[in-house]
């Protein structure tokens, strides 16, 4: 089994990130990819693929995390200071990103793309998710983006509540050396996005609402078997019937559950989805050129 996208890096998972690991590999997990949200996170997902056979890194800055530009901004500045400076900011961080690549466990750039929902009871919840803020996101996608085509890296793209934009961006930016090695993360159930990935020969990733969300289960049904890989999102989006009896946090051992959506969603064994599903993931990485 292959989880695609877990974020091992988190605090979450400080105190017992071993043990976390060691019931992974026990329940049948033989990869895991972990994604970084910003330069700390990024780093540390690194720190751990270099400890472990079968755990690889990708690195990047989240949309979310753009916030800090602006908060990072010196106080009373004029506009076109406050520009220059956010400017900077970037550059310096994607020079980090560019640094970071050459590590030999690196296999993309991600968690990176749009986002344009307001995180409520977080402590995003205070963003506002103004034309600035999009506007930086959208600089920093290009950016990083570039960054995967010199660097012949696999990309892993965010999206929420922002299709028109990331698809655009996508679109005007896309490089042939993407194809097959690009992944909607935790796509949104939604055709343009299906037909814009068998355009762009892009990978769709699902996580463990398949298990209980209606519209994604539909959605599933309709993308190709070779399309999809799986994904806990860890420690995020924990799959019934775990979420119900509150077993938090999720976990890469529970890709099983998602394994046995998917499975039953397109009438197939579950031993058929955990081979196809984990080769998918393998080409998706070109994890046969490291490995």
């Amino acid at each position: 089994m292959f989880d695609t996208h877990c974020h091992l890096n988190f605090k979450r998972f400080k105190k017992n990130l071993d043990e976390v690991i060691s019931r992974a590999f026990d329940a049948g997990v033989t990869k895991i990819v972990i994604p970084g949200t910003d330069i700390t996170s990024s780093k540390k997902a690194i720190e751990i693929a270099e400890k472990y056979d079968g755990i690889y890194a990708a690195v990047g800055i989240h949309p979310h995390h753009t916030a800090k530009y602006s908060s990072s901004v010196i106080p009373d500045s004029d506009p076109e200071s406050r520009k220059d400076w956010i400017l900077n900011q970037v550059q310096d961080d994607i020079f980090q990103i560019k640094q970071l690549l050459n590590h030999p466990k690196v296999v993309a750039v991600g968690e990176v793309g749009m986002d344009r929902h307001k995180y409520e009871d977080t402590k995003y919840e205070a963003y506002n998710i103004d034309n600035r803020f999009l506007n930086i996101q959208k600089k920093l996608l290009r950016l990083q983006i570039e960054l995967a085509i010199k660097h012949n890296k696999s990309l892993i793209l965010h999206n929420r509540e922002a299709r028109e934009d990331i698809l655009q961006i996508i679109e005007e930016n896309w490089d042939n050396s993407l194809s097959g090695r690009t992944v909607f993360h935790c796509c949104e159930p939604n055709l343009e996005l299906l037909n814009f990935a068998k355009e762009h020969n892009m990978f769709i990733g699902v996580d463990g609402d398949v298990t209980y969300d209606k519209a994604k289960q539909e959605f599933i049904k309709q993308v190709p078997f070779e399309m999809l890989v799986l994904e806990t999102d860890s420690p995020f989006i924990l799959p019934e019937p775990l979420l119900s009896q509150k077993k938090y946090p999720n976990e890469p051992k529970n890709i099983r559950y998602v394994i046995e959506a998917v499975a039953k969603l397109k009438g197939e064994k579950v031993d058929k989805v955990e081979q196809v599903t984990t080769k998918n993931g393998t080409a998706l990485f070109h994890m046969a050129l490291i490995s």
